[in-house]
């Protein structure tokens, strides 16, 4: 990636050394980002208006593929308006339990004006399946999605989506060899890469981890693929266990001799640090694809 200063609003975390004013006693609180962000709900709603609309106004998009047998293993695939410079995969969150691909077309728009065509897969939900599937899953989006493509691959994730890309850049990766090979770049926002304090959530009822997958499934706890560019971006404005997973997992893949860094971005939180994925302009977009670097 090209040599530039970062912009004003991205702060080197690098260090990834983060601490709490006093031990965490209420671990729920400490990972409820819609407890932190009391807009939440209109910024989902904003989604749910964006998203189809977006797909409404681009003509070059093919939406509902397969790429397994699963009932939610589908993508949609959006195509500039030009032959594909790279591709995009961009794999929503909701801590493994919401959502899907229809609420987050938009995001797509950014790359595309930079010429890149954008993959978004669903993935089956927890309860009806445990971590370890959905990152199978995803591993077999990725593979299908670009087994037919050439150029660059870029792989982003927000939150959940944060830990699921993470967890396919690590040494044991079911990513084929075809797309490790293409692989340029790859980005969590807002992702957590250490699982083990979400054995203390009530959520986990539903995400149904245990010890042994936690620690199977943590990126932090496992080496990266080598020679991996890789970066974690968080809000400055999330909640401190957020901006400490992301500073953590930059911190010990350092360790790696790999290309990594942490950013904090200014005045965001949880929710609003993916808007600038709609603009080709904006520094996150760059950052992503490889184009241009924060540091």
């Amino acid at each position: 990636m090209d040599n530039i200063s970062k912009p004003a609003d991205y702060i080197s975390n690098n260090s990834g050394f983060c601490f709490a004013d006093t031990p965490i006693t209420d671990f729920d609180t400490a990972y409820d980002n819609a407890l932190a962000v009391p807009t939440t709900a209109s910024y989902i709603s904003a989604w749910e208006e964006k998203a189809p609309a977006f797909r409404a106004r681009w003509p070059s998009s093919q939406l509902d593929l397969a790429y397994g047998m699963g009932t939610r293993n589908r993508y949609d695939m959006f195509l500039p308006d030009q032959t594909p410079k790279g591709t995009l995969v961009f794999i929503h969150g909701g801590y493994w339990r919401r959502f899907d691909k229809s609420y987050f077309s938009h995001l797509a728009r950014g790359a595309l004006e930079q010429g890149w065509q954008v993959a978004i897969p669903s993935y089956t939900l927890a309860p009806d399946v445990r971590i370890t599937d959905i990152v199978a899953e995803m591993a077999a989006a990725i593979n299908h999605i670009c087994k037919a493509g050439e150029g660059p691959i870029a792989l982003a994730g927000h939150s959940a989506g944060g830990h699921l890309v993470s967890r396919l850049a690590c040494a044991d990766t079911a990513l084929s060899a075809e797309v490790q090979a293409r692989l340029c770049h790859v980005t969590s926002i807002s992702g957590v890469h250490d699982l083990r304090p979400i054995l203390k959530l009530e959520i986990n009822a539903d995400i149904r981890l245990d010890p042994e997958e936690a620690l199977a499934q943590s990126p932090a706890l496992l080496e990266p693929l080598a020679d991996l560019a890789f970066s974690c971006i968080v809000g400055a404005d999330e909640l401190p266990e957020f901006v400490r997973q992301s500073g953590v997992l930059a911190n010990i893949w350092s360790g790696f001799g790999i290309d990594t860094g942490s950013w904090q971005v200014k005045g965001r939180h949880h929710f609003d640090i993916i808007d600038d994925l709609q603009k080709g302009n904006a520094a996150l977009t760059l950052h992503i694809l490889g184009i241009e670097t924060l540091s």
